[in-house]
């Protein structure tokens, strides 16, 4: 007999659907086709326990499973339930009439329980634009695909369960979850706070217009100095992710395997930290069996690279493309794979191999050349892609000592969501344009061209510092933020001078020992 079952696969961070036809005839052969992979061959040792343990028998006949479509490799272990579901019906062991209106997922343990899959929540949305009305998945992946409306989803911990609630002989229940009031409940909690930091005024100003205009900043200060501890509290001032970001958001970490059980939408933006000594294909995404790189995880988030010049060149390099097109494209043979990367990359570095050069207190002990030296492991290319240079100095004792707390984050966010939302209005007949750090040359001239005096305080800036011409539309757009965040129409004067201050490596003369710290004179 023939038996149809339907389940799906990941390409991407999107899913399609496959279907599992099952024949049961006079034979002894097991045979599967449709391009599986090692673990979906292996599946059969697993089914054949499963069966065993949870009561059902095996038909030890003649069985050819295919997975269509027959051109498309199958991957992984989540074909297990359906392949056992689809044997079952073909050997007539089910009752169940209906199961064209199912998608089924799940692996199987050898005991009969179902372990948890990837990718469930891109699966439940599919299953819903292609008209199932039911998903069955493991019981730990239910709450994910559960925040998808209009399709029931059942979470199950074995084989037997599975086999008694298509039978009629379980009362098992749908899980349903207001998407929208968990979101809502869950979406202002943080770990970290800026109330918690003491001083640095400059350097939270900056981070404000970084996050108030979606751009890159890089951190330069000596160890010790907070650059970590203050990049980890900036999703605490980021715009609240919206339901279709979170839902983005989420099915990439979903594909990833990066969600923990009974995880549901991701309601804060992500934050990913990567170790200097990560390879270019973990940072970009991709390999044997592509999957989405860290840059794609800190998709609607924070990509932050600590001890930035300690990065290979090689690495640092992929990240230029990404930056500028917001998409990673991973190409092979027979597809090709985009991997969403809408990203701010936040960097931070000390200023020389000693980390001290600057430092008010301690002499830097550098040869001379080695500071620019240190500075030169970062192309050109890849820092003119970084709208703010910061440096940052060490604490003083007396601020480390005040027990009041500063200014909290959701103080510095509410002006974060002002200055956005002003960006979102003004760009909403620019496609692909949603903050100040996506204008083009075009847009540049158009919103944040500065008046007379403006221009000629820009120009004399980059006159007498010696600024490099990269630096030209980096300091407007960063002037167009500090605009909005002052909600002023026009770019003024002190909103260029305030983002020339953001521009501290691109100095002529920075780099040089002797040039500004006390201590290297």
């Amino acid at each position: 007999m023939l038996s149809k079952v339907y389940s799906a696969a990941i390409q991407g961070i999107d899913a399609y659907v496959v279907t599992i036809e099952v024949v049961v005839e006079r034979g002894v052969q097991f045979t599967i086709v449709g391009l599986p992979d090692a673990a979906v061959k292996e599946s059969y040792q697993r089914i054949v326990s499963a069966m065993k343990q949870s009561g059902v028998t095996f038909p030890h006949k003649r069985t050819i499973i295919n997975l269509s479509p027959a051109d498309i490799k199958k991957e992984g272990a989540a074909y297990d339930l359906p392949m056992a579901v689809g044997i079952l019906a073909a050997n007539e062991a089910l009752q169940c009439t209906n199961l064209n209106e199912y998608m089924i997922l799940g692996e199987l343990s050898l005991d009969g329980s179902v372990l948890p899959i990837r990718g469930a929540l891109p699966v439940a949305i599919k299953a819903r634009q292609d008209g199932f009305k039911r998903l069955i998945v493991p019981k730990a992946n239910v709450t994910e695909a559960a925040v998808v409306n209009n399709i029931e989803v059942f979470g199950v911990d074995s084989l037997a369960e599975v086999v008694d609630f298509l039978n009629g002989n379980s009362d098992l229940r749908p899980t349903i979850i207001n998407t929208r009031e968990q979101f809502r409940l869950h979406a202002a909690n943080f770990d970290f706070d800026f109330s918690e930091v003491k001083g640095q005024d400059t350097v939270k100003r900056a981070f404000e217009v970084a996050c108030a205009g979606g751009h890159n900043i890089l951190l330069v200060g000596s160890p010790g100095s907070g650059k970590s501890m203050m990049a980890k509290r900036l999703p605490s001032i980021l715009p609240p992710l919206n339901l279709q970001e979170a839902l983005e958001t989420t099915k990439i970490h979903s594909v990833a395997g990066k969600l923990s059980r009974g995880s549901m939408l991701m309601t804060q933006r992500p934050f990913r930290a990567p170790h200097h000594t990560v390879s270019p294909v973990a940072l970009v995404g991709g390999g044997i069996n592509p999957q989405p790189g860290e840059i794609s995880l800190a998709h609607n988030g924070i990509l932050f690279l600590d001890e930035f010049p300690e990065f290979p060149r090689a690495v640092l390099e992929v990240l230029r493309q990404p930056i500028e097109d917001r998409v990673v494209t991973v190409s092979r043979a027979k597809y090709t794979v985009d991997y969403p990367a809408s990203f701010m990359l936040v960097a931070s570095m000390n200023p020389c191999p000693c980390g001290y050069y600057g430092h008010p207190s301690k002499p830097c002990t550098c040869m001379p050349g080695q500071v620019q030296k240190y500075m030169n492991r970062i192309s050109g290319p890849l820092l003119d892609r970084i709208d703010l240079h910061i440096e940052i100095q060490p604490v003083e004792f007396d601020q480390m000592a005040d027990t009041a707390p500063s200014e909290s984050s959701a103080a510095i966010r509410e002006r974060v969501v002002v200055a956005r939302a002003i960006q979102q209005q003004r760009y909403a007949d620019e496609k692909g344009v949603y903050c100040n750090a996506q204008m083009s040359s075009r847009l540049i001239r158009q919103y944040a061209w500065p008046d007379e005096k403006g221009m000629a305080r820009l120009k004399e800036a980059m006159t007498r510092l010696n600024m490099s011409a990269r630096a030209f539309d980096r300091i407007l757009r960063v002037a167009r933020t500090i605009a909005d965040l002052d909600a002023s129409e026009t770019v003024k004067t002190h909103h260029i001078s305030e983002a020339i201050s953001y521009r501290n490596l691109d100095r002529g003369n920075w780099g040089v020992i002797g040039n500004f710290s006390p201590s290297n004179k």
